[in-house]
C-alpha cells in the first residue's frame, strides 16, 4: 500500500517528513554584531506562563544572535500578513550564506524592507518590534539549550512586556479578545487563519454568550 500499513481502526502508519502540523507562526527580532536588525520567521513555538519556548535551527543566524546578545521580540502576525512572512522565508542575515543554506538562501541584511514591514523601537529590548504585526512580545533569552539531536536548540525566553492593537483587547481589560485575534497558522507547510470559534474552556475568563 505504499509503504503505509492499513490498520482496522481506518488509520495508517506514515513516517511525514515535516511534522509542522498547525502552529502559529512568529517573527523573531534579533540583534546583529553591528547593531542592525535581524528579522526571521519561524513555527516552533508555544507559550507557558510568562515564558515563550522556541525551537530553532542550531546554526541559523538567530541562534548566533541570541547566544551574544539576549533581547529580542517575538512578534506575532495574522494571517492576511502570511505573504510577507514568505518573502522572508527565503532570505538569511548571515553573510556569506552557510554552506547548508546556498542554492536556498540569499543574504539579505534590510530583512524588514524586503518583507515590506515596518520596524519601531522597543522599550525595555534593544530589537524593534514589527509595527505591522497586532501582537508583539519583548522577551529575553534566558536559556539557549542544545536539542536531542543537536540539529536544532531550544530557547526559553522570558516575555518583559506586551504590546497589543486596542482593537484586540477587551475593553477594561487585560486581555486579548480571542474573537477579535486570528493568528497566523503554519499548517504542514501551508498558510491558514483560523475558523469560527467552536466553544471555550472552563478556564477562559473571556466567553463568547
Amino acid at each position: 500500500m505504499g509503504g503505509m500499513k492499513a490498520l482496522t481502526d481506518g488509520h495508517v502508519v506514515i513516517s511525514p517528513k515535516i511534522l509542522y502540523f498547525g502552529t502559529p507562526v512568529v517573527l523573531l527580532s534579533t540583534e546583529n554584531a553591528d547593531g542592525s536588525a535581524n528579522l526571521a520567521p519561524m513555527s516552533s513555538a508555544w507559550a507557558l506562563g510568562q515564558v515563550v519556548v522556541l525551537g530553532l535551527a542550531a546554526a541559523s543566524h538567530t541562534v548566533a544572535n541570541l547566544r551574544a546578545r539576549p533581547d529580542l521580540v517575538i512578534n506575532l502576525p495574522g494571517p492576511d500578513q502570511w505573504r510577507a512572512v514568505e518573502r522572508l522565508a527565503p532570505l538569511t542575515g548571515a553573510d556569506p550564506v552557510p554552506d547548508h543554506k546556498r542554492g536556498a538562501f540569499r543574504h539579505e541584511a534590510d530583512k524588514f524592507g524586503a518583507a515590506g514591514l515596518r520596524p519601531v523601537d522597543s522599550d525595555l529590548v534593544r530589537p524593534p518590534r514589527v509595527a505591522d504585526c497586532p501582537i508583539a512580545m519583548e522577551a529575553r533569552a534566558v536559556e539557549v539549550g542544545e536539542g536531542c539531536t543537536g540539529g536544532f536548540v531550544v530557547v526559553q525566553a522570558e516575555v518583559l512586556r506586551v504590546h497589543c492593537e486596542s482593537r484586540l483587547v477587551v475593553p477594561g481589560t487585560q486581555h486579548i479578545d480571542p474573537g477579535e485575534w486570528s493568528p497566523l497558522i503554519y499548517n504542514f507547510r501551508h498558510y491558514f487563519g483560523l475558523g469560527p470559534e467552536l466553544g471555550h474552556s472552563f478556564r477562559s475568563e473571556t466567553p463568547r454568550g
